[in-house]
């Protein structure tokens, strides 16, 4: 064939190609019964594949699919989708639920599992979020809870599917108290559990994994007061109006760092302000959580000053009842509580310069509760 002849066919191909892209294009646009059995066909084709590996895989931006990680390999698009639930939980930009997912061989059992619906307006684009969220998949350690399934739709809302924890989330923990004889004890277990999670994150991995929503709402307990941190990494999933949303909502409640304008700033040093505020929490008297009408009343220390003062005064029985200090006579626990409180306001220091990091933490919180 003559290069004269190549160029005319590719004059007609070019021009015919571009209009049958626009006819496709139309037929989409206004909805063509033809357009919609092939979407159908597609999504159909789509989440068979996905759901059939291993892995999973997304085809496309914005199609439907599963991507399933350890622990979640048996689920399927649709006991996901058709398990029955109960809302646990709302915010600006997603919807827990607690649903009921068909296990075994033959689907006789069931589990709970935690299902969190982010809602496509909150949501950033799907071809940006999902290689994030297959690095957060792979995420395992025993302080922190574990993604097995994520669900893209059609229309890219995203559906995270997580394990359940009966006992629920360390506010609820805090709100119905505990017997002040173990307090110590239960303490020192759930603030050296929730640093080794924060040290994972932060040094455990190739690449730091900032949590950036760190706070009592978002560590849940297992049976035995294991603490297991939620939610890490989820303001990457998350478009900048709605993580200006959970920005305000941190300020609100206390967890928010000073220095802190953006979401997408957050670092190491605004996790250990937030872990700081959570280990006062668990430090105060349940009447006198750092979300009640005292909140930070002193911007230097960011805790309630009538607590403040009696720690000051080394007033440690007035601060924190005599139970909690009978387990060890002879001040050893009353000395204790100093090495504790001073750390924890370190932690919440207005200067991220002057905040210890992580491994420093958890070095002296291992220490004060040997």
């Amino acid at each position: 064939m003559s290069e004269h002849q190549t160029n005319v066919i590719l004059a007609i191909a070019t021009p015919l190609s571009f209009l049958l892209c626009l006819f496709f294009l139309y037929l989409y646009h206004y909805n063509h019964p033809f357009c919609k059995r092939l979407t159908r066909h597609f999504r159909k084709r789509c989440t068979d594949l996905a759901s059939s590996l291993e892995s999973g895989m997304i085809y496309g931006t914005e199609s439907e699919g599963l991507i399933t990680f350890s622990g979640g390999e048996n689920l399927t698009v649709g006991n996901i989708l058709e398990a029955p639930g109960e809302v646990v939980g709302k915010s600006g930009h997603s919807t827990l639920y607690r649903a009921s997912i068909p296990v075994g061989p033959s689907g006789t059992s069931s589990a709970s599992v935690l299902l969190r619906f982010i809602r496509p307006g909150c949501a950033g684009r799907s071809e940006e979020i999902v290689p994030i969220l297959r690095m957060l998949g792979t995420i395992r350690h025993p302080n922190l809870v574990p993604l097995r399934a994520l669900y893209v739709g059609p229309r890219g809302e995203k559906l995270l599917v997580h394990p359940f924890y009966v006992a629920g989330t360390l506010a609820r923990f805090l709100r119905e108290g505990v017997d002040e004889t173990q307090k110590w004890d239960i303490t020192c277990k759930i603030s050296i559990g929730i640093a080794r999670g924060l040290d994972h994150l932060h040094n455990g991995l190739s690449k730091p994994v900032i949590h950036g929503n760190l706070k009592a709402n978002n560590i849940l307990l297992d049976s035995n007061f294991q603490p297991r941190l939620s939610d890490f990494g989820l303001q990457l999933l998350l478009n900048p109006s709605a993580s200006q949303e959970m920005l305000e909502s941190a300020a609100s409640t206390g967890y928010k760092p000073p220095e802190l304008m953006k979401l997408k700033d957050v670092s190491t040093k605004s996790d250990i302000f937030s872990f700081g505020v959570v280990l006062l929490e668990m430090l105060s008297p349940k009447e006198e959580s750092v979300r009640d009408g005292s909140v930070l009343a002193s911007e230097e220390l960011h805790v309630p000053t009538n607590f403040k003062d009696l720690v000051l005064e080394r007033k440690i029985s007035d601060a924190f009842g005599t139970g909690i200090l009978t387990k060890n006579k002879g001040g050893a626990n009353e000395a204790r509580m100093q090495m504790l409180f001073r750390l924890t306001t370190a932690c919440c220091s207005p200067s991220p310069l002057l905040r210890p990091d992580i491994k420093a933490v958890l070095r002296q919180l291992e220490e004060i509760c040997r």
